[in-house]
């Protein structure tokens, strides 16, 4: 699912969507109906959707279909052999969940639809054609549903598997991690437990997705939901062990229906980030996220950790800055932000969009400017940074400089997105042998509002690596002088951060608060030079 529904479409549904399905059709919409005039029984009324609406609707209908474009240069297909392109099923149902109000007639008709459970509509209960009964089976926490004929039927074993797993998933995201029960469905599915269907979602691109429900009363951003997931992840569409797809897919999908209960609306990077997080902790053998790292800052530094590509793997890949925070501070520093971003209205401290939630957050711990500043640093040597950092890819360094007696000075200037950072290695050339000889580095930044850094690690011939800012003063000029030469010194890495989190929001965007970025593009004037010691 990769075409998300812009700010405007993410309207509140409030009691609109805690209407079960079928009642809200019985309302007349239509501008003619809410004039009062007259309009012929059975008459079909004509459609008033937004188009924002009608886009939500079209991109979650291409989803389940598996006509979603997949992105460029993804393996997609699992046709050839190749593992599925992982489509973001969960969003596309959120958007058009969201959009309900601005649907209506049979546009509103086709969203219920597409929202409702495999088991809802019909005796057709899967859409395959076939009048095939789902079976259930219940325990713990959780009821899965399957069919035992079609493409979609799953084997008595593989159900026992992920009612164990899901079981298991539970105990850790909600018992020991300590996050909220996803909000009770009102017996929906036939209990109030949660519910699971089994369907070959693999055929379309899918792993799995969770899909909001019903708004819990009083409530406007929290929401039940259920979840549907692959009914065998066979090899042969996932070119992975089942049981492992199974895992990584369990811990993701279900901690989305974990958010749906803080604010099913909250910003798109922060939703799918955690969720490849709380991979890590549910399934760390499986490794299966480390394939989108090469698509987050680890290896692109250059791109705003808050932007979410509807057409990439960015905010897959970006899971390292909570695996960092959680690192640095503990597990519950996740929670801590979830709990900032939850909606406002009983809860104490909520409210916050997704960037504001970090800041509240690590306003404790430093601030967020300090701690990206030295997470973008460590992803220039992440195997020093990362219990597994050793198999993953290093930050871009953007440009290298190796001075020498002839060429002592260098300067380039560089260009730094919002919550983004750039790097440059600064060496000493053959010709500057001995110790004698002193490194300069002379920044001329933005202005401090805009919340510039600057950090380098020193890597020394011998002795442990030195960490340091570069003070910055209110106008962005700093330097920092250092022992140079090849005797001392066998390389500098120097961090250039952009740590601004001020937007303006609601202008349609896919960054936090669907805002622009105030401070992008900031640019860095950097002089480096070597001289001789006295």
């Amino acid at each position: 699912m990769r075409r998300p529904i812009l700010a405007a479409v993410l309207t509140v549904a409030a009691a609109l969507s805690a209407i079960p399905p079928g009642a809200a059709e019985a309302a007349p919409t239509a501008p003619a109906a809410r004039r009062g005039a007259a309009v012929a029984v059975g008459a079909r009324l004509p459609d008033t959707s937004s188009p924002h609406a009608r886009a939500a609707l079209a991109r979650a209908q291409q989803v389940l279909a598996g006509t979603a474009a997949p992105a460029a240069g993804s393996a997609a297909g699992s046709a050839a052999g190749s593992t599925p392109h992982r489509i973001e099923g969960t969003l596309a149902m959120r958007d058009l969940f969201a959009a309900l109000p601005g649907l209506s007639g049979g546009d509103r008709r086709q969203a219920r639809a597409v929202l409702a459970r495999p088991t809802n509509g019909s005796n057709d209960i899967y859409g395959d054609g076939y009048r095939t009964k789902a079976k259930h089976r219940c325990a713990g926490h959780f009821c899965i549903h399957w069919v035992t004929r079609t493409s979609d039927r799953a084997s008595n074993a593989w159900v026992t598997r992920t009612l164990r797993t899901m079981n298991d998933v539970w105990r850790l995201e909600v018992g020991e991690l300590g996050y909220r029960r996803p909000v009770r469905d009102g017996h929906h599915g036939g209990n109030n437990k949660f519910d699971v269907y089994l369907k070959d979602v693999g055929a379309n691109y899918l792993y799995g997705y969770c899909a909001p429900e019903y708004l819990k009363p009083h409530h406007e951003r929290e929401a039940s939901g259920y979840c549907v997931l692959d009914n065998d992840f066979a090899r042969s569409q996932f070119r992975a062990r089942p049981v492992d797809s199974l895992r990584v897919t369990a811990a993701h999908e279900f901690f989305h229906a974990v958010q749906f209960a803080y604010d099913y609306q909250e910003d798109q990077w922060l939703m799918e980030a955690t969720a490849t997080w709380m991979e890590e902790r549910f399934a760390d053998g499986v490794n299966d996220n480390r394939q989108y790292l090469k698509y987050g800052q680890v290896n692109r530094p250059a791109g705003p950790l808050d932007y979410f590509d509807p057409q990439g793997f960015n905010q897959y890949g970006n899971w390292p800055f909570f695996e960092y925070l959680s690192s640095h501070y503990g597990l519950k520093t996740v929670r801590q932000i979830w709990t900032k971003a939850a909606e406002a209205p009983d809860r104490r401290g909520g409210g916050l969009y997704s960037t504001q939630a970090v800041d509240a957050v690590l306003a404790r711990r430093g601030g967020f400017p300090e701690v990206f500043t030295t997470y973008a640093a460590g992803n220039v040597e992440s195997g020093r940074t990362y219990a597994e950092g050793r198999h993953w890819p290093k930050a871009a360094i953007t440009r290298t400089w190796t001075l020498q007696q002839d060429a002592p000075t260098a300067q380039h200037t560089f260009t730094v997105r919002h919550m983004a950072s750039r790097n440059a290695v600064l060496k000493p050339g053959r010709s500057l042998d001995g110790a004698g000889w002193k490194g300069r580095i002379t920044i001329d930044g933005p202005i401090a509002d805009s919340q510039p850094r600057a950090y380098v690690v020193i890597r020394w011939t011998h002795g442990k690596d030195t960490r340091e800012a570069i003070p910055l003063d209110a106008s962005g000029h700093g330097e920092l002088n250092f022992p140079f030469g090849t005797e001392n010194v066998h390389r500098v890495a120097l961090s250039l951060v952009n740590a601004s989190t001020r937007f303006d929001c609601q202008q349609q965007t896919t960054y936090s608060c669907s805002g622009d970025p105030v401070d992008d593009h900031d640019q860095f004037d950097v002089t480096v030079s070597a001289t001789p010691g006295s």
